[in-house]
């Protein structure tokens, strides 16, 4: 196969299934049913055809793992238009929810806000009465 950038899962595994043939019919030593057993119960690959055909066992079984994960990942058939309808109907809800729990929030913090510029006037009228009542008495000598 060519080295081209990897594209799709299902373009990767045509390509590692592509190689993989490539690979054994280059290195394939021609066998004989007879010694296909014997060659199964070996532990260590004997010849890089053996090690050639495990490399692309491996990548094809990850890639075809690939390719479920992707298949279960799509939307199911139950994720129809009636159930997406009915979600963002839901969200709306929650919207209109979160937007008039703001707007009271803000209106107590008008309220308090007003309490708070009231109090403030209130001592600020103290303080001066406070300061002119001081200032129109004589101050002892100590």
């Amino acid at each position: 196969g060519e080295a081209a950038s990897p594209g799709s899962p299902a373009d990767l595994l045509a390509d590692q299934f592509c190689n993989a043939i490539g690979v054994l019919q280059q290195c394939g030593p021609p066998a004989s049913f007879s010694n296909i057993q014997t060659a199964i119960n070996k532990d260590q690959p004997a010849n890089p055809t053996e090690e050639y055909a495990q490399l692309f066992a491996a990548l094809i079984a990850r890639t075809a793992k690939d390719i479920d994960v992707l298949i279960d990942s799509l939307p199911s058939e139950e994720s129809t238009a009636a159930l997406q309808a009915a979600s963002l109907y839901r969200l709306e809800e929650e919207n209109h929810e979160a937007a008039a729990r703001l707007e009271e929030v803000v209106y107590r913090g008008d309220m308090l806000l007003e309490k708070i510029q009231s109090a403030l006037a209130d001592i600020a009228q103290s303080q001066l009465k406070t300061r002119s009542g001081t200032h129109s008495q004589p101050v002892p000598d100590s």
